[in-house]
């Protein structure tokens, strides 16, 4: 039996195979690969492929690597396929790396990556990270988005001041890892705010000198561990608040007056409380009286029988008797006792 044309065709079959595979690499790639070739930032086909794989957009990861050549800069397809798989916006890293360079600040890829990652869910980008250490911008304080326009703050002698602030800050790419973020910044420099117009001894060196603010919030260091560098603190506007002290001192006076009011009811009940005891007394008083006088005639009785007592005797006691109420009666009452 021949199997010379069986291996022919097995080895046209193949060949029929390969054309195909190598035609469907040649279309899905070669425009691609082309363009980077022509950009002098060239891709294997192997690696082209190898993207594909594993699913990771081949365009957007040549047209970055061609981006970032064009502008001088080195960038490894792997390390790009590595960031865009961890997460990262390889679009925005590269841009950032562009302005960075072009501004002259050293900026290297692992660290953009860093920043983006750390970034990542938030509104900001890599690319606004180095745009704002190039140009910096300008922060509210407080934020008026979070429903407060002014920061309050009362003065020595208790008038209270109301005071919005512009901060101006750059990033600081070096500690922008790790680095408190925006609302830390406002919330120092609030502190700060509060705590010079505390130290003022009115409120009227706070409106005449408005600039000692600034001054005592920039002494303080505030960006320290922050993300940003506070390059000035502006008071946009300074306005009067409430006589927070008067206020005070109003709400003592109650408080004050409620407390002598309980005072002085406590001592009214207790004064109504010792009425009612010397009344208890004055009865019980006249009960050992009622008491006493029960037992005169018993005395008397006593005296008859053990012949104490004579007859004229009783008679003329009560002959006194007699005469000391018609006293008391034609005096309107009992006579006073005589010494």
């Amino acid at each position: 039996m021949n199997v010379l044309p069986y291996f022919s065709l097995a080895l046209l079959i193949i060949a029929i195979v390969l054309t195909l595979v190598f035609g469907l690499i040649l279309t899905n790639f070669f425009g691609v690969w082309l363009r980077a070739k022509i950009a002098d930032a060239s891709v294997p086909f192997s690696k082209l492929i190898g993207m594909r794989l594993r699913r990771v957009p081949v365009g957007l990861i040549v047209d970055n690597r061609i981006t970032a050549v064009k502008a001088g800069l080195v960038a490894d397809t792997d390390l790009l396929e590595a960031h865009y798989l961890a997460g990262g916006n390889v679009s925005h890293v590269i841009l950032a790396l562009i302005a960075a360079d072009k501004a002259g600040i050293t900026l290297d890829f692992n660290r953009a990556c860093a920043i983006d990652l750390a970034i990542k869910g938030t509104s900001k980008t890599a690319l606004e990270a180095v745009r704002t250490s190039i140009n910096p911008k300008v922060i509210d304080c407080p934020d008026p988005s979070k429903g407060r326009v002014t920061i309050d703050a009362v003065a020595r002698d208790g008038i209270g001041v109301k005071v919005r602030a512009r901060v101006t800050v750059r990033s600081n790419l070096d500690r922008f890892v790790g680095g408190a973020t925006e609302e830390t910044i406002i919330a120092r420099v609030g502190e700060g705010i509060v705590t010079a117009i505390g130290s003022a001894l009115s409120y009227k060196d706070v409106l005449e000198n408005p600039d000692r603010i600034s001054k005592v919030v920039l002494q303080k260091g505030l960006d320290s561990g922050t993300a940003f560098e506070i390059l000035s603190v502006d008071i946009a506007d300074v306005d009067i608040g409430e006589n927070v002290g008067a206020k005070l001192q109003a709400e003592q006076a109650e408080a004050d007056k409620l407390v002598a009011q309980a005072k002085a009811e406590m001592r009214r009940a207790a004064a109504v409380a010792s009425e009612q005891e010397m009344k208890a007394k004055t009865q019980e008083m006249r009960a050992k009286v009622v008491e006493a006088e029960a037992q005169v005639p018993q005395a008397i009785a006593e005296a008859f029988r053990n012949g104490n007592l004579g007859v004229f005797d009783y008679l003329r006691m009560k002959n006194v008797q007699s005469d000391t109420q018609m006293r008391e009666s034609i005096a309107g009452g009992p006579l006073p006792e005589s010494n």
